[in-house]
């Protein structure tokens, strides 16, 4: 089985004073690419893996939550500079809008704008349609909320490949309420979950709806992000 670390990021900032907890500089973003790059990592996207069963031994996996303009602005470029691939998820009833569901201000990405993202460097995907915890979310509401997904898919034109980053890495966890989210999954043909969990990957996936990211901090240290990318889950740090 291949390692496959995947990494979880979100805002991109111009300035390293911001850089900081869900938000990285695009000086520090730079240099984990450039670190990335010098060691002969390879990206990937998830439609990538439907038809592969080994993957290189360097492999990586980068993804961004939220599609935030900052995202486009610094992110892209850089990803293009260096080579890489990452994945985009998007939170659909906040396109064009603001990141309301958390109270902030950051300007997400109007449909012209993720419409114009280059589909071999930026793969899009879902992260849910209002920003919702599907672990606190009944069964009804999850269901509704993958039912206004949709509709959003079928109208916006966008290719949305079936990857859903679940928002804040929840969802139901245990017995019934867990299979009865999962088959919810199954029925609307996704392929693949994305939790957080902080553990390197092994692929093949044991289970397709609890794939395991791996959070990069903006204030993290590029010898952290190694180690990080080497270990997943740091207890001494």
């Amino acid at each position: 089985m291949s390692k496959l670390p995947i990494l979880m990021y979100h805002s991109v900032s111009a300035s390293d004073n911001e850089s900081r907890g869900l938000t990285i500089s695009a000086f520090n973003f730079e240099a984990q690419l450039k670190f990335l790059k010098s060691k002969g990592y390879q990206s990937f996207h998830f439609k990538d893996l439907q038809n592969l069963k080994k993957l290189p031994k360097k492999s990586v996996i980068i993804t961004f939550d939220d599609v935030y303009v900052n995202q486009l602005e610094l992110a892209v470029p850089l990803l293009k500079k260096y080579g890489f691939k990452a994945s985009f998820y998007i939170p659909f009833q906040y396109v064009g809008g603001t990141n309301n569901w958390d109270e902030g201000e950051k300007q997400i990405m109007s449909l012209e704008q993720l419409q114009s993202l280059d589909s071999e460097v930026i793969e899009l995907g879902m992260h849910s349609f209002a920003h919702g915890n599907y672990k606190s979310m009944s069964l009804e509401q999850s269901i509704e909320d993958f039912k206004k997904s949709e509709e959003f898919i079928q109208t916006s034109g966008l290719n949305i490949h079936r990857t859903l980053a679940y928002p804040y890495g929840k969802y139901p966890r245990k017995g019934e309420e867990k299979e009865l989210f999962f088959n919810l999954m199954k029925d609307h043909n996704i392929d693949f979950g994305l939790r957080i969990g902080n553990r390197i990957n092994r692929f093949p996936f044991k289970n397709n709806y609890e794939i395991q990211r791996i959070d990069i901090k903006g204030e993290d240290s590029l010898r952290k992000f190694k180690l990080k990318l080497k270990y997943g889950k740091l207890k001494l740090f």
